[in-house]
């Protein structure tokens, strides 16, 4: 952890340096390069920091909900989900729990270093200025990964925090929510800390209709804090340094589903602003995953456990340098290039018998990627033109698998997977024109993701199901095109409308191989009322569909709606070639997300209701997750200058999502109503 060190002692620093410094120099921002004018033929939604802070549930996967499209695998969010079911992706293209979407905070790759999957704990929506989603692949200046788009999210400055802000609720089933965040200026820099506990009894996730007597309540305890320092170097520079940490405990309703997740995350940025721009970027993450999983029987009246991954430790570091040189004549070009690296492995305890474990296992690895890109713009009157590639070199390296028996005996599996290496070309290309209050706009790409450390080498179970791992796995490679239109008929209305084409080939899924009893490679046990499955490339997955955004502001009243259409459909052969024609599991066909607002100083009052349309729990079209509509509610009155009572409703009339169908058809569903109480003390 010598990066955290560094970073912890440049935060303490920070105050002694900003005094240091010319009172002539730039004014610090604690942002990084500007985004480039092409992206204005993009799909690009934006999503305000009093919005990200103010959603019912107070939570960051809620907030991206409003844009229409945005899913991760399942349903559920941060506090009843399974930690690795929570990828997010874009565009129907779902199926599997690995982020095809890239998020980034603060020009950091966020994804978990061995799963791919987010950990939505450790993100603290009072802290954010804000999150910028660029909906299509192949954003090659923001790095690789973005098959389905990219997720920018940026820290706030004292200027949009305040100095305090402290947030307590209380909620129901013992829920409690504390947040908080401080803003200090300091020279010519300022310093910022935010913190969050939650915890609850939680719901029991299985249904009503279908629980036996092994299912109860599911318990959850998150923590988090975030420490970050910016001051002015010399005339044209600033030293952004963030720390952070987070610890997740979540239980899944029922014995030996205990999941533990845990990290700590640092970087460094420097960010020059003179008549070069330039930025250099330096990050380490360290992570921790445990997690039981359990098998029930068919009436829910026993429990036993299947598989302990007790540790999978997991660490990721990059870099990033990038300038942005005074081309002129219209002209923005961005150059750069970067580098991440990720190592982990799975340690677990399996094949149990009379409630005890019988074999360990061990298997991981570690991958790299290095990339050099170039991005330019073009504006010339109403046209924008864009321009950028990429060209990386991936590499997969020292893959292993060791499973021994807990009694004295002969090593039962010994492997060491071949080293694997490839080089990638990706990029993208649009155009924009204005015309009045119209703007057409259109764009192609390819972009690219390489399979996770989880992906390759992590068996996991959900319910009876098993699904085993493949160090075989190609990465996935995307095409895709879209045309759009932006109308802005008065200042206060602006409507957005796109139409995408997207192939993704070699596409990741969970594929079904079999149905137990048996005893099956990589995963042991099957009882017959699970399926056993492994992780295959497909051929391909093809997504089409539209997306429509709108708001519309009216003095204190505000109105923001968002619609996604996708039609998906899978393309397979040899063992999968049952699925030919399917629709990737937990990809809903239609989702919508609107929300009314009001604010009048400190005053506000929110309504959001969201739909999801009927999905597919599995591969094979078989289970279906009916279609949920719900209704949030929020509202802040002030009783003092400074202090403010909250209010707010999740799911007001308690409508069922569906998040899971395990076994012989229990249904597991996501957050029931919930209503908070609290106050809020904020200094400006």
């Amino acid at each position: 952890m010598r990066a955290a060190g560094l970073a912890a002692g440049l935060l303490l620093a920070a105050p002694a340096l900003a005094q240091e410094q010319e009172p002539d120099a730039i004014v610090v921002t604690g942002r990084g390069l500007a985004a480039p004018p092409g992206d204005a033929a993009y799909d690009v939604v934006t999503i305000a920091r009093d919005r990200i802070a103010g959603t019912a549930s107070g939570r960051l996967e809620d907030a991206l909900r409003d844009a229409a499209g945005l899913a991760q695998f399942r349903r559920s969010d941060s506090r009843s989900a399974h930690p690795t079911s929570q990828g997010v992706t874009l565009r129907g293209l779902g199926g599997n729990a690995s982020s095809r979407a890239l998020l980034l905070l603060d020009g950091v790759p966020q994804a978990d270093p061995f799963g791919g999957w987010i950990a939505f704990p450790a993100y603290l929506p009072v802290r954010l200025a804000g999150a910028r989603i660029v909906r299509g692949g192949g954003s090659g200046y923001a790095g690789p990964g973005a098959l389905a788009g990219t997720i920018e999210l940026e820290s706030g400055s004292p200027s949009q925090l305040g100095r305090l802000s402290l947030d307590a609720l209380g909620g129901s089933r013992d829920s409690l929510d504390l947040s908080g965040v401080g803003a200090v200026e300091l020279g010519r820099g300022f310093a910022t800390i935010a913190g969050q506990y939650a915890r609850g009894d939680g719901f029991t996730p299985i249904v009503a209709a279908d629980r036996g007597p092994v299912d109860r309540p599911a318990p959850y305890e998150q923590a988090a804090i975030a420490l970050r320092a910016v001051t002015g170097i010399g005339a044209d520079t600033e030293l952004q340094a963030n720390l952070s940490a987070f610890t997740d405990r979540r239980d899944r309703g029922m014995d030996f589903t205990r999941a533990k997740s845990e990290g700590a995350d640092a970087s460094l940025r420097l960010v020059g602003r003179g008549a070069w721009g330039w930025s250099a970027l330096a990050w380490l993450q360290a992570r921790d995953f445990a997690s039981g999983f359990a098998a029930v029987n068919d009436a829910r009246t026993a429990v036993t456990p299947a598989l302990d991954q007790y540790a999978v430790p997991a660490t990721g570091l990059g870099a990033r340098l990038e300038v942005a040189p005074p081309v002129g004549g219209g002209v923005t070009l961005r150059l750069g290039a970067d580098l991440r690296r990720v190592s982990g492995r799975t340690e677990e305890l399996y094949t149990y018998v009379a409630g005890r474990p019988t074999r360990r296992r061990v298997a991981g690895g570690e991958s790299l990627t290095v990339g050099g890109f170039a991005d330019a713009s073009y504006e010339s009157g109403p046209l924008t033109l864009s321009l950028g590639g990429r060209l990386d070199h991936w590499d997969i390296a020292d893959g292993t698998l060791l499973e021994t028996s807990l009694a004295p005996g002969p090593v039962i599996a010994s492997s060491r997977f071949p080293d694997r290496r490839g080089w990638e070309a990706t990029g993208r290309a649009g155009a924009a024109y204005r015309l009045g209050a119209v703007t057409l706009r259109t764009a192609a790409y390819r972009g690219w993701r390489l399979p996770t450390l989880n992906e390759l080498y992590r068996p996991f179970r959900a319910g009876a199901d098993a699904t085993a791992a493949n160090a075989a796995l190609a990465p996935e490679r995307l095409v895709g095109a879209e045309i759009g239109v932006d109308w802005r008929p008065v200042a206060a209305l602006t409507i957005r409308a796109t139409g995408y084409w997207n192939r993704l080939d070699g596409a990741i899924a969970n594929v079904t191989l079999a149905q137990g009893p048996g005893s099956f490679p990589g995963v042991g046990f099957v009882s017959a009322a699970g399926f056993y499955r492994q992780r295959r490339n497909l051929d391909a997955v093809t997504a089409r569909g539209v997306e429509l955004d709108g708001r519309w502001v009216a003095g204190a009243f505000s109105l923001a709606a968002s619609y996604a259409f996708t039609d998906s459909r899978v393309a397979a052969s040899g063992v999968a070639a049952s699925l030919d024609g399917m629709r990737p599991a937990q990809t809903a066909r239609h989702q919508a997300s609107a929300t009314l607002g009001w604010a009048r100083g400190e005053a506000g009052a929110s309504l959001t209701a969201r739909y999801a349309g009927p999905q597919f729990e599995d591969d094979q079209n078989r289970r279906t997750l009916k279609g949920a509509f719900t209704l949030d509610a929020a509202a802040t009155l002030p009783l003092a200058h400074d202090f403010a009572l909250q209010a707010r409703a999740e799911n007001i009339f308690d409508a069922e999502v569906q998040a899971g169908i395990s076994g012989p058809g229990a249904i597991e569903r996501a957050l029931p109503r919930t209503l908070w109480l609290g106050v809020r003390l904020r200094l400006r």
